[in-house]
């Protein structure tokens, strides 16, 4: 498996022709801003062993058809939860017993009942009998990564926005363009470079094409794309990453159903209501004259957001998994790395072996030592500003002396990055 990030466009057609004619997996990840992509081939033909990990399905039939297309009817009023075109074998059915044992390809005419083909020269329904799900591997096709700029598969994610995928995918295609025809990538904010930029991604959204890849061109967006391109957030690389880590392990494993082709995400809610609601005229924030390690995020949300946030007080509960990867973005985004702003973090477990393979701030020469304290000393050395303090009393009716009310009082926000019921209802 090849996984290709913060690469050209040229770059990316030449890789991509390369695996895909030599069968190497190909996944694409970039971030840009608040926007992320991502894009897999895994092959002409790539076995799904596994579509969707779940256990088989299993119903209790209530009622066979016969007929040309018998209709099999369940014994509850719950969704039988079959998928159109799946398979299913029958066991304990009475009268029609030439249904047992056998592997029939179904179609979902609705969400109770499924039917199975010819019936009719079956003996009739007396009753008894249950349904199973039969997993069978899938082949999918996947084009190359040149084919699919062409002609995109697109994976909705958020049905509230149902054509910025289509645009998004026009917006980072028309990246290189623009670099190519002025020898730069579009300046933060500037109002000239996104109106030029919006002009490349309207020829891109006909060009070479039978008719335009979206009737939905939103140019509010696309302006956004390009006024926030060149910033870089951490928080939005974790999503990305996450999500590339995970079409590396279906590549390999053949469980669980790839993201066929282009995978688009985005997170402009971020940004302050004027700016995310289109306007005649957006203000633009003020950056930092001098260059320091959060220029990349001032980019998107300006040095007065930057400095908000050095200075907030945060309060993490738990430093496991969700703590880890909560007090990691928190060190990069500089939370509570100003003299006046600061991180408090608390867990009462030590660490185990079994915590290594998703906590990643812990080594195997901390086991067996707090949790809070090898969190907090960790993260301090990706941000040496960060003024963070460990704790290792839980947040209990017993400890309300520790956590009182001027410990609360004092900060901007509580992050609850407990795993445990118990603990949530308390807090």
């Amino acid at each position: 498996v090849y996984v290709l990030t913060d690469a050209k466009l040229d770059h990316q057609i030449l890789v991509g022709n390369y695996c895909h004619d030599h069968g190497i997996k190909l996944i694409i990840a970039n971030t840009k801003g608040l926007f992320g992509q991502i894009f897999c081939d895994f092959g002409e033909k790539f076995e799904v062993l596994d579509t969707n990990g779940e256990n088989p399905l299993t119903q209790v039939v209530a009622e066979i058809s016969r007929d040309d297309i018998g209709v099999v009817f369940m014994s509850t009023d719950a969704r039988h939860g079959f998928e159109d075109g799946s398979y299913v074998t029958f066991h304990g059915v009475k009268g029609m017993t030439e249904v047992n044992e056998q592997e029939f390809k179904i179609s979902v005419p609705s969400p109770f009942t499924i039917t199975i083909g010819d019936t009719s020269k079956f003996g009739a329904y007396e009753g008894g009998g249950t349904v199973t799900e039969i997993k069978k591997p899938e082949d999918i096709k996947f084009k190359s990564f040149a084919n699919a700029l062409i002609e995109p598969d697109l994976l909705l994610c958020d049905f509230a926005k149902m054509s910025m995928p289509s645009n998004l995918h026009l917006a980072f295609q028309a990246l290189s363009n623009f670099e190519r025809k002025y020898n730069s990538l579009p300046k933060p904010w500037d109002e000239s470079d996104a109106e030029k930029f919006y002009e490349i991604v309207e020829k891109l959204n006909t060009e070479n094409r039978d008719k335009p890849l979206t009737d939905e061109l939103n140019k509010h967006w696309i302006k956004l794309f390009s006024k926030i391109c060149t910033g870089d957030l951490c928080p939005m690389q974790a999503v990305i990453g996450g999500i590339a880590a995970q079409e590396v392990m279906k590549a390999v494993t053949g469980k669980f159903m790839p993201i066929r082709q282009f995978l688009y995400f985005d997170a402009i809610e971020c940004l302050p209501e004027n700016v995310f609601q289109p306007s005649d005229i957006i203000p633009k924030p003020r950056f930092s004259t001098k260059k320091n390690r959060y220029c990349s995020q001032e980019i998107v949300f300006g040095a007065d957001f930057q400095e908000k946030i050095c200075k907030s007080k945060y309060f993490v509960v738990g430093a496991g998994a969700i703590g880890c990867e909560m007090l990691k973005n928190f060190a990069m985004m500089g939370i509570g790395c100003d003299k006046q702003g600061g991180v408090y973090v608390t867990d009462m477990d030590s660490i185990e072996k079994s915590n290594l393979n998703r906590q990643f701030l812990f080594r195997s020469w901390n086991i067996g030592q707090m949790k809070s304290k090898i969190a907090a000393d960790t993260v301090k050395t990706m941000n040496p500003m960060m003024n963070i303090h460990a704790f290792i009393e839980g947040v209990l009716p017993e400890t309300e002396h520790i956590y009182d009310d001027t410990f609360f009082e004092r900060l901007d926000g509580v992050v609850n990055a407990l795993d445990n019921v118990k603990a949530r209802k308390y807090y």
